[in-house]
């Protein structure tokens, strides 16, 4: 009996001074898969091409600024290192911003400027650019605040392949036209494959609490290389009828706002014990 009640005695002593001895020191530097969602907006500066066509870079071909949807998944290592894969889809603000349409298809455009359906009636089409990119990448991450090492200022470099093209959309309740119909689009559709090299700078944050409060924001500028890939290219401002040997290079900036979600649960905190 009496030693239960020495046993009882040094608990409660000891108990208390247990529970102080556990120390929080400070916040985990996560190692952990990302995925994210993004959404931005992006315009081209400027373009060229080798053969020193007219009206032939993106930024010639449609008005901006384009719409850029994205989805990412990426590794963030311990040392705040990253590595990145990410997917965008780009299009015009704008749902119709072909330029010089009329002039580019003058051929298959009536004296008003039309373009003619099965029906013999005023066609009903939307002409809009479309890109699509895939890029790996690498990024290294500069934490602001020893308070939360996962968030700070950022900056990566990736690469990959792009394309982009003249979508042609026709208004289902009206009659269709055949001459941007099916295979006879591709004729004047300008679709490009080629290769992209994008730069960002931004600032990403990772909440210590709450594991759906994770953005970033980013500048980026993207340079891209690309060629046609078509057999025949009918395009009257930029004198094209036939095959499209020119090499292209266009730079286009832009903006975009990521979503992210760690996959490991909420930052937590290192205890040390003594």
């Amino acid at each position: 009996m009496r030693n239960k009640i020495w046993i009882i005695a040094l608990t409660a002593i000891l108990l208390p001074t247990l529970t102080r001895a556990q120390v929080k020191l400070k916040v985990d530097t996560l190692e952990c898969h990302i995925i994210g969602f993004s959404f931005g907006a992006q315009t081209p500066l400027s373009g060229s091409n080798s053969l020193g066509l007219n009206g032939g870079s993106m930024k010639e071909l449609y008005e901006g600024p384009y719409l850029d949807f994205g989805f990412e998944c990426d590794y963030k290592y311990q040392n705040n290192w990253m590595v990145t894969l990410e997917g965008d889809l780009w299009f015009g603000y704008n749902s119709d911003n072909l330029t010089q349409r009329a002039e580019r298809m003058g051929d298959i455009y009536t004296s008003q400027g039309y373009l003619m359906s099965w029906g013999g009636t005023d066609g009903v089409v939307t002409m809009y650019n479309r890109g699509l990119s895939v890029r790996p990448g690498i990024a290294r991450l500069f934490p602001i605040t020893s308070k939360n090492p996962n968030s700070g200022l950022f900056v990566k470099l990736s690469g990959g392949w792009f394309m982009q093209k003249t979508a042609h959309s026709q208004d289902m309740n009206e009659s269709l036209v055949p001459q941007v119909n099916d295979a006879y689009g591709r004729l004047y559709d300008h679709l490009r494959h080629g290769v992209i090299l994008t730069e960002s700078i931004g600032f990403l944050y990772m909440s210590n609490y709450i594991n759906y409060i994770n953005f970033k924001v980013e500048l980026f500028a993207s340079q891209c290389w690309s060629w046609s890939t078509r057999p025949y290219i009918i395009d009257n401002v930029m004198g094209l009828n036939g095959k499209d040997d020119s090499r292209y290079f266009d730079l286009m900036v832009g903006v975009k706002l990521s979503w992210l979600f760690p996959l490991t649960g909420r930052t937590s905190y290192d205890y040390y014990y003594y």
